[in-house]
């Protein structure tokens, strides 16, 4: 049984979960417009863009994006976002406040890494009859995919913080030292073990679908 089904979210459920979180997305972004805050503008804006890849990959690929993975993706971003603004009228972020809020959102956006890592060596795998992928690697593709990028994402974090603190903002990301930057790396590996261990049970139609499409496409 899904963990969907174990917690009884019905698929409508799910997508006003969905919408409920696009929106207050949409208000946390116009919140950093006003307030001239790059490190709430690009969170926001970056996490909206990410919420409009599931439509897209449904309607002009043919991908099955069911509202679990739609909610799925979007609770990452969503999480995220939020994580820099915090509570309303504060200063001060959940990443500040709360010292296992990175971490949280570590593990769970890597997972959606790890999860796209999945769907396209699967299909590779199972469209292409020259190619074999064992499972034990896969396993690892999927673990150094999603380190790496933890580490291109380490940079990011650096950098916006460095930008927002120039615009005297506190709310931009929070690194301390290389033992905080350690930990975020040890979450995105747990995000990523979880998805390479249980991925096939919630996965599997996403995988179908992109190895249809690149059979399609290989036809012509």
């Amino acid at each position: 049984m899904k963990l969907r089904e174990r917690l009884g979210l019905s698929e409508s459920s799910q997508r006003r979960a969905t919408r409920l979180m696009e929106l207050v997305l949409v208000g946390v972004f116009f919140v950093g417009v006003y307030e001239l805050d790059p490190g709430v503008t690009v969170n926001a804006g970056l996490a909206l863009l990410v919420t409009q890849l599931p439509p897209v990959l449904e309607r002009e690929y043919d991908i099955p994006m069911d509202p679990a993975l739609t909610l799925w993706i979007t609770a990452a971003v969503f999480i995220h976002a939020i994580g820099v603004v915090g509570l309303p009228g504060s200063r001060l972020g959940f990443y500040t406040t709360l010292w296992w809020y990175d971490h949280l959102t570590h593990a769970l956006s890597a997972s959606v890494v790890a999860a796209a890592g999945y769907v396209t060596v699967r299909a590779i795998d199972r469209h292409s009859d020259d190619i074999y992928l064992p499972p034990a690697f896969t396993f690892v593709f999927i673990l150094l995919i999603t380190i790496a990028f933890g580490v291109l994402w380490e940079v990011i974090e650096f950098t916006v913080g460095q930008v927002s603190a120039a615009f005297g903002s506190v709310r931009g990301f929070s690194q301390h030292g290389l033992g905080d930057t350690m930990l975020d790396l040890v979450f995105d590996t747990i995000g990523a073990v979880i998805v390479a261990t249980w991925g096939t049970a919630y996965l599997s139609d996403v995988v179908g679908a992109v190895t249809e499409r690149l059979e399609r496409e290989g036809s012509r």
